[in-house]
Protein backbone atom coordinates (compact mmCIF):
# COMPACT_ATOMS: atom_id res chain seq x y z
CA UNK A 1 0.00 0.00 0.00
CA UNK A 2 1.38 3.39 -0.90
CA UNK A 3 1.80 6.33 1.44
CA UNK A 4 -1.27 8.52 1.56
CA UNK A 5 -3.68 5.77 0.51
CA UNK A 6 -7.01 6.09 2.30
CA UNK A 7 -7.09 4.69 5.81
CA UNK A 8 -10.31 3.26 7.24
CA UNK A 9 -10.51 5.07 10.56
CA UNK A 10 -12.96 2.66 12.19
CA UNK A 11 -10.47 -0.18 11.70
CA UNK A 12 -7.43 1.84 12.76
CA UNK A 13 -5.67 2.16 16.10
CA UNK A 14 -3.10 4.72 17.11
CA UNK A 15 -0.58 2.83 19.25
CA UNK A 16 1.35 5.25 21.46
CA UNK A 17 4.55 3.79 22.88
CA UNK A 18 5.73 4.77 26.36
CA UNK A 19 4.96 8.50 26.55
CA UNK A 20 5.08 8.29 30.34
CA UNK A 21 6.06 10.60 33.18
CA UNK A 22 9.13 8.61 34.24
CA UNK A 23 10.50 8.90 30.70
CA UNK A 24 9.58 12.51 29.90
CA UNK A 25 8.77 14.60 32.95
CA UNK A 26 11.45 16.72 34.60
CA UNK A 27 10.65 14.94 37.88
CA UNK A 28 10.74 11.48 36.29
CA UNK A 29 13.26 8.67 36.60
CA UNK A 30 15.11 9.33 33.34
CA UNK A 31 15.57 13.05 34.01
CA UNK A 32 16.86 12.17 37.48
CA UNK A 33 19.42 9.91 35.84
CA UNK A 34 20.46 12.56 33.32
CA UNK A 35 18.91 10.79 30.32
CA UNK A 36 16.89 13.59 28.80
CA UNK A 37 15.57 13.39 25.24
CA UNK A 38 14.61 16.91 24.08
CA UNK A 39 12.91 15.80 20.81
CA UNK A 40 10.68 13.45 22.80
CA UNK A 41 9.36 16.36 24.84
CA UNK A 42 7.73 17.72 21.68
CA UNK A 43 5.77 14.54 21.06
CA UNK A 44 2.85 14.56 23.53
CA UNK A 45 0.99 17.57 22.10
CA UNK A 46 1.63 16.44 18.53
CA UNK A 47 0.48 12.89 19.24
CA UNK A 48 -2.55 14.18 21.16
CA UNK A 49 -3.65 16.07 18.03
CA UNK A 50 -3.48 12.84 16.03
CA UNK A 51 -5.32 10.92 18.74
CA UNK A 52 -8.18 13.41 18.84
CA UNK A 53 -8.45 13.42 15.04
CA UNK A 54 -8.61 9.62 14.90
CA UNK A 55 -11.12 9.35 17.74
CA UNK A 56 -13.34 11.95 16.05
CA UNK A 57 -13.81 9.62 13.08
CA UNK A 58 -14.27 6.42 15.06
CA UNK A 59 -10.73 5.12 15.53
CA UNK A 60 -9.14 3.60 18.62
CA UNK A 61 -6.28 4.95 20.75
CA UNK A 62 -4.07 2.46 22.58
CA UNK A 63 -1.13 3.25 24.82
CA UNK A 64 1.65 1.10 26.19
CA UNK A 65 3.24 1.76 29.55
CA UNK A 66 6.66 0.38 30.30
CA UNK A 67 6.35 -1.19 33.74
CA UNK A 68 8.83 -2.41 36.36
CA UNK A 69 6.90 -4.92 38.41
CA UNK A 70 8.00 -5.29 42.06
CA UNK A 71 9.24 -8.58 43.45
CA UNK A 72 8.22 -10.04 46.83
CA UNK A 73 10.49 -7.54 48.59
CA UNK A 74 9.10 -4.62 46.63
CA UNK A 75 12.21 -4.18 44.48
CA UNK A 76 11.72 -3.59 40.75
CA UNK A 77 12.40 -6.59 38.53
CA UNK A 78 14.77 -5.01 36.01
CA UNK A 79 16.27 -7.01 33.15
CA UNK A 80 20.05 -7.18 33.27
CA UNK A 81 20.58 -5.31 30.01
CA UNK A 82 18.36 -2.43 31.18
CA UNK A 83 20.08 -2.31 34.56
CA UNK A 84 23.39 -1.95 32.74
CA UNK A 85 22.06 0.84 30.52
CA UNK A 86 20.13 2.66 33.25
CA UNK A 87 21.81 1.90 36.60
CA UNK A 88 19.94 4.75 38.32
CA UNK A 89 16.56 2.97 38.12
CA UNK A 90 15.33 2.28 41.63
CA UNK A 91 12.38 1.19 43.73
CA UNK A 92 9.21 3.01 42.69
CA UNK A 93 10.32 3.86 39.16
CA UNK A 94 7.76 2.78 36.53
CA UNK A 95 5.89 0.95 39.29
CA UNK A 96 2.39 -0.23 38.33
CA UNK A 97 -0.20 2.40 39.24
CA UNK A 98 2.41 5.04 40.02
CA UNK A 99 2.67 8.60 38.74
CA UNK A 100 5.86 7.71 36.91
CA UNK A 101 4.27 4.81 35.03
CA UNK A 102 1.28 6.94 33.98
CA UNK A 103 0.87 8.55 30.58
CA UNK A 104 1.89 12.20 30.44
CA UNK A 105 -0.90 14.68 31.07
CA UNK A 106 -1.44 15.57 27.40
CA UNK A 107 -2.46 11.97 26.69
CA UNK A 108 -3.98 10.93 29.99
CA UNK A 109 -7.61 11.22 28.90
CA UNK A 110 -7.23 10.01 25.32
CA UNK A 111 -6.42 6.31 25.67
CA UNK A 112 -9.23 3.84 25.00
CA UNK A 113 -7.05 0.91 26.06
CA UNK A 114 -3.72 0.68 27.86
CA UNK A 115 -1.35 -2.25 28.24
CA UNK A 116 1.59 -2.70 30.58
CA UNK A 117 4.73 -3.91 28.84
CA UNK A 118 7.99 -5.32 30.16
CA UNK A 119 10.15 -5.29 27.01
CA UNK A 120 10.55 -3.22 23.86
CA UNK A 121 7.50 -4.42 21.94
CA UNK A 122 3.99 -3.46 23.02
CA UNK A 123 2.88 -6.89 21.76
CA UNK A 124 5.30 -8.99 23.83
CA UNK A 125 3.49 -10.65 26.76
CA UNK A 126 0.63 -8.13 26.66
CA UNK A 127 -3.03 -8.28 25.61
CA UNK A 128 -2.60 -5.71 22.86
CA UNK A 129 -3.14 -8.08 19.94
CA UNK A 130 -6.29 -9.54 21.54
CA UNK A 131 -7.67 -6.06 22.25
CA UNK A 132 -7.03 -4.79 18.74
CA UNK A 133 -8.55 -7.82 17.05
CA UNK A 134 -11.56 -7.73 19.37
CA UNK A 135 -12.09 -4.11 18.35
CA UNK A 136 -11.95 -4.99 14.65
CA UNK A 137 -8.63 -3.26 14.03
CA UNK A 138 -6.58 -4.14 10.96
CA UNK A 139 -4.37 -1.03 10.74
CA UNK A 140 -2.03 0.34 13.40
CA UNK A 141 -0.28 3.70 13.39
CA UNK A 142 2.66 3.58 15.77
CA UNK A 143 4.34 6.51 17.49
CA UNK A 144 6.20 7.31 20.71
CA UNK A 145 9.63 6.46 22.06
CA UNK A 146 12.16 5.49 21.19
CA UNK A 147 12.17 5.18 17.41
CA UNK A 148 14.86 2.50 17.32
CA UNK A 149 13.59 0.68 20.43
CA UNK A 150 9.97 0.34 21.50
CA UNK A 151 8.59 1.82 18.28
CA UNK A 152 10.66 -0.34 15.91
CA UNK A 153 10.01 -3.52 17.91
CA UNK A 154 6.26 -2.88 18.02
CA UNK A 155 6.19 -2.07 14.30
CA UNK A 156 7.91 -5.32 13.38
CA UNK A 157 5.67 -7.36 15.67
CA UNK A 158 2.59 -5.71 14.13
CA UNK A 159 3.90 -6.54 10.67
CA UNK A 160 4.41 -10.18 11.69
CA UNK A 161 0.78 -10.25 12.82
CA UNK A 162 -0.43 -9.03 9.40
CA UNK A 163 -1.62 -5.58 10.41
CA UNK A 164 -1.26 -2.74 7.97
CA UNK A 165 1.41 -0.69 9.74
CA UNK A 166 1.97 3.06 9.62
CA UNK A 167 4.80 4.86 11.41
CA UNK A 168 4.28 8.52 12.28
CA UNK A 169 7.71 9.93 11.51
CA UNK A 170 7.15 13.18 13.42
CA UNK A 171 5.41 11.31 16.24
CA UNK A 172 8.56 9.42 17.25
CA UNK A 173 11.91 10.38 18.73
CA UNK A 174 15.21 8.72 19.58
CA UNK A 175 18.35 9.61 21.49
CA UNK A 176 19.88 11.35 18.48
CA UNK A 177 18.53 12.43 15.09
CA UNK A 178 20.77 10.01 13.19
CA UNK A 179 19.35 7.04 15.09
CA UNK A 180 15.85 8.34 14.48
CA UNK A 181 16.33 8.72 10.73
CA UNK A 182 18.17 5.41 10.33
CA UNK A 183 15.41 3.59 12.15
CA UNK A 184 12.69 5.24 10.05
CA UNK A 185 14.51 4.23 6.88
CA UNK A 186 14.80 0.66 8.13
CA UNK A 187 11.11 0.44 9.05
CA UNK A 188 10.09 1.37 5.52
CA UNK A 189 10.71 -2.29 4.68
CA UNK A 190 7.69 -3.33 6.77
CA UNK A 191 5.60 -0.17 7.22
CA UNK A 192 4.38 3.04 5.63
CA UNK A 193 6.27 5.99 7.08
CA UNK A 194 4.46 9.33 6.98
CA UNK A 195 4.06 12.55 8.91
CA UNK A 196 1.07 13.11 11.15
CA UNK A 197 -0.63 15.58 8.81
CA UNK A 198 -0.52 13.08 5.94
CA UNK A 199 -1.97 10.39 8.22
CA UNK A 200 -4.83 12.63 9.37
CA UNK A 201 -5.67 13.61 5.78
CA UNK A 202 -5.78 9.93 4.78
CA UNK A 203 -8.37 9.02 7.43
CA UNK A 204 -11.80 8.08 6.13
Amino acid sequence: MSNGEAIAAARTALVIIDLQNDFLDAKGAYARGGDTNPPALQLPDRVATVARALKAVGGLVATSQFTLWPDAAGEPMISSHLKTLRPYLRKGDFAPGSWGQANVDALASLADVTVCKVAYSAFFNTQLDWLLRRAGIDTVAVCGIVTNGGVASTVRDAHMRDYRVVVLADGCAAFGEERHQTSLADMRNVAEVMNSEVFIRALQ
